[in-house]
Formats: C-alpha cells, sequence, structure tokens
C-alpha cells in the first residue's frame, strides 16, 4: 500500500454510475460524496497511468491504434483514481484565430493557445459566408465510439462538444468584435449563434445515441470574476436559448445536464435553473464565491459540483489540499447533491502530488 496515498489507486473498484446520477440527483443519500473532475491535464495524468498504475503512455494521435492506446490508458486512470465514469470531449474543427505559446508547466511539452481577442475570423457578412463551416457527418465519432464499447461494466461516459456556444461565438468573432458587432451588426451575432447552435445541436444528437453516455456535461465561460463577459440580456438572446435547447435533449434522453461556466454568472442563475433547467453547476472560485456558499444559495435546486480552488489545488502544499478537501466534504455532502472535486479543471500547472491528495482525501472522508 502506498502510505501517501493509501486510498488509491483502488484495486478493486466497483464503479456505479447509476449511484452518482441519483445522488446528485436527489434520488439517493450517500455517506460520502462522489467525485467529479470536468478536465485532467494529460501532463498530470501521464505519471499517474505510469507510475501508479503501471502502464505505458501512449500520446494522442491521428491514427486508431494511437487513439486506443491513449483511450485505454483514459479509462484505466478514471477507473483507477476512483471516478464512476469517463470524462471526454472533442468538438468540431472551427477555426479561430489563436495565440500560442509553450505550456510553462514543468514536464509539459504543450503548447497554450488562446483567442484573439482583437481580430476575428468572422468580423463581416462576407466573412460569414466565406467561413469554412464544419459538417457535423463528416466529424469522426470514433473516439466516443470507443468509450462507449470499453467503459467498464458500473462506468459511465460523462461527454459534450468541446468548447460551449458563447466560448465558440467570442473565439470566432474575438472579443472586441463581438463586443462591437452587439452594437453594430446584431444581426451577424445572431447569425454565427444560430449557426453554431444548429452545429451544437447536431454534435449532441450523435452523442445521445451513445448508450453508456450518463450525462451531458458542457463547459462554456460566460463570466469575470466580477460579471458576466457580455450583458445577461445578450447572454439570453443568443446564448441560454441553445443551452435550453441542449440539456431538453438530454433530458428527454434520461440523462441529467450539468453545466461548467467559470466566473461571476449570479445574474443567470435563476435562468439556468429554472429556464434552462441545468441540473448542476460546476466551476467555484473562492474570490467569487466559495462552494459552500453557493450551496446554501442554489443548492435546494441543483447539484454543487466540485469546488476545490484552483489556486488552494495548484499552489497549496498537500495538507492544506486534504483540509480544503474535508472541509467541504463535512459542509457539502450531508446537504446533498455534492461531488467532490476540482472548482474548474485539473489544468498541467497542478502538482500532480496535490491532484493525489485530493483523490485520496475524498475517498477516506465521510460523514
Amino acid at each position: 500500500m502506498n502510505t501517501r496515498y493509501p486510498h488509491i489507486p483502488l484495486a478493486n473498484a466497483k464503479p456505479d454510475v447509476g449511484m452518482f446520477v441519483d445522488a446528485l440527483l436527489g434520488r439517493r443519500t450517500l455517506r460520502r460524496a462522489p467525485m467529479i473532475e470536468y478536465i485532467v491535464d494529460d501532463v498530470v495524468m501521464r505519471p499517474i497511468v505510469e507510475n501508479m498504475l503501471g502502464r505505458d503512455w501512449v500520446p494522442w494521435g491521428p491514427s486508431r491504434e494511437a487513439m486506443k492506446g491513449y483511450l485505454d490508458n483514459a479509462i484505466a486512470f478514471w477507473k483507477g483514481m476512483g471516478y464512476d465514469f469517463v470524462r471526454f470531449e472533442q468538438g468540431l474543427a472551427l477555426p479561430e484565430r489563436l495565440t500560442v505559446i509553450p505550456d510553462a508547466a514543468p514536464g509539459s511539452s504543450k503548447e497554450r493557445a488562446w483567442a484573439d481577442e482583437h481580430h476575428g475570423a468572422i468580423t463581416t457578412w462576407e466573412d460569414f459566408e466565406r467561413y469554412p463551416w464544419p459538417r457535423v457527418e463528416e466529424f469522426d465519432f470514433f473516439p466516443f465510439e470507443y468509450l462507449n464499447e470499453h467503459v467498464p461494466d458500473g462506468m459511465g461516459l460523462i461527454s459534450s462538444h468541446g468548447g460551449g456556444m458563447f466560448e465558440h461565438l467570442s473565439w470566432i468573432m474575438s472579443f472586441e468584435g463581438l463586443c462591437s458587432a452587439l452594437y453594430e451588426t446584431p444581426d451577424l451575432v445572431k447569425a454565427i449563434a444560430e449557426r453554431l447552435g444548429g452545429l451544437m445541436t447536431a454534435f449532441t444528437s450523435h452523442l445521445l445515441t451513445l448508450d453508456r453516455l450518463a450525462v451531458l456535461f458542457p463547459g462554456d465561460d460566460m463570466g469575470y470574476r466580477s460579471a458576466t463577459m457580455i450583458s445577461p440580456k445578450d447572454l439570453r438572446t443568443h446564448i441560454l436559448p441553445w443551452h435550453k435547447q441542449l440539456a431538453a435533449m438530454a433530458h428527454d434522453r434520461g440523462i441529467p445536464y450539468f453545466l461548467h461556466s467559470c466566473g461571476k454568472i449570479f445574474a443567470l442563475m435563476e435562468d439556468l435553473i429554472h429556464d434552462v433547467r441545468i441540473d448542476g453547476k460546476h466551476s467555484y472560485e473562492d474570490a467569487i464565491l466559495p462552494a459552500e456558499e453557493f450551496q446554501r444559495r442554489y443548492g435546494r435546486h441543483i447539484a454543487v459540483l466540485g469546488g476545490v480552488d484552483i489556486n488552494i489545488l495548484s499552489g497549496k502544499p498537500p495538507d492544506l489540499v486534504r483540509a480544503r478537501v474535508r472541509e467541504l466534504i463535512l459542509t457539502c455532502g450531508p446537504v446533498g447533491r455534492y461531488a467532490i472535486g476540482s472548482g474548474n479543471s485539473v489544468p498541467s500547472y497542478v502538482p500532480v502530488e496535490n491532484y493525489l491528495a485530493m483523490i485520496d482525501e475524498a475517498h477516506a472522508t465521510q460523514w
């Protein structure tokens, strides 16, 4: 047994995605918090796969064999850490102007990319007509289908399109271009949003045919630390109706709709709960509102997912990570409809030992 992390990896893991969903929908009461995560970066995943699970790392690649090797390791990782699901997403190729730099995280050979905030791929109607819109029919769904066929008994698949409605709208137009267009050419914003919404719903329709899909869980960052990134009125006009449609599609399929959205989006919470009808909210930052306080405000309506602030997870020693995990579980867990995990995701700059401390403490703490 690893004395630093005695509860992981789980040698005899018994995942139960039905229990996971029931607990977060309030249909079952547990004495422990199930675990949730939105993204675990390969830089964090790789040493765990190699050193704790004893597997050879296979980088993602274009060939079927490279994809299978990577996905097999992903399955082993999510199961070995004790999750009830495999989380995976990919998206359509939507050309956007990006700024790309090397990832500064130790041990990372990846690149980090940000959308150009000043110059968009579409700024005029002529750009819109020339834009190489992808076709869902030409997208390769093999990775999703492979996971659907190979997740172990008891596990489910949690997935979505990579990148959300608002994200892609603001990336395609650039944030500055979107803000200008909302004032100068709102019909162009509407046209791009409708084109994106059609692609998102068609993509999601395919995902919903996967019989092991347990939760639809998109990410769509709509807020800064101080407020929504554009006005709530514009988000209600161009973005939330598409989330409402996606949520309805998930509910028609009998699965929940969770939403990851960063920032201070409280101006939209009543819309998200009562109109869009999300089943759970992910992404919390203590400087905005700790997960405990969010649960006090909204926990009677929706599940609270995660909450370990990234500043703690990435910058504090493991014992303080454990303390925060324990505090969240013992505060939020007994209320119900709560899952423990990061406040945002597990990016490459989170020390592996801190991630493992979070997971180990999650398994150790009950009420």
